[in-house]
């Protein structure tokens, strides 16, 4: 999927927040647009390093978190998705256990500056 071409999608350069807005070993969405349009980033965070992926479960593409940003993280390496306990890796979206174990969460190319800035790359 180019995430590119969806509804909402952010253009480059466009601010998805700061580093220390995201929890240690968790996660964060930030949202552009509105409804079933809204072009949703995950950020997952573990120490400096953070990962940015669409907030769409390849099992069934629906959000990987049941309530407004509270995301199920493991040791700040695992995230499971919260509607049917798949698990995917932090640092690749891979799903490693679960309904859709082999699938990959879609990236989102994102930059973070030495002040803790993220941005769409």
């Amino acid at each position: 999927m180019d995430w590119h071409e969806l509804p909402s999608a952010p253009v480059r350069g466009s601010c998805l927040g700061w580093r220390d807005d995201i929890p240690e070993g968790g996660g964060r969405e930030v949202a552009f647009g509105e409804g079933k349009d809204a072009f949703r980033v995950l950020l997952l965070r573990r120490g400096e390093k953070v990962w940015g992926y669409l907030n769409v479960c390849p099992h069934f593409s629906i959000p990987l978190n049941y309530e407004p940003q509270k995301f199920l993280t493991f040791d700040g390496e695992a995230l499971m998705c919260a509607h049917h306990t798949a698990f995917f890796r932090f640092e690749d979206g891979q799903c490693f256990d679960g309904p859709c174990e082999g699938a990959r969460l879609t990236p989102v190319e994102i930059t973070v500056a030495a002040t803790g800035e993220i941005r769409i790359a």
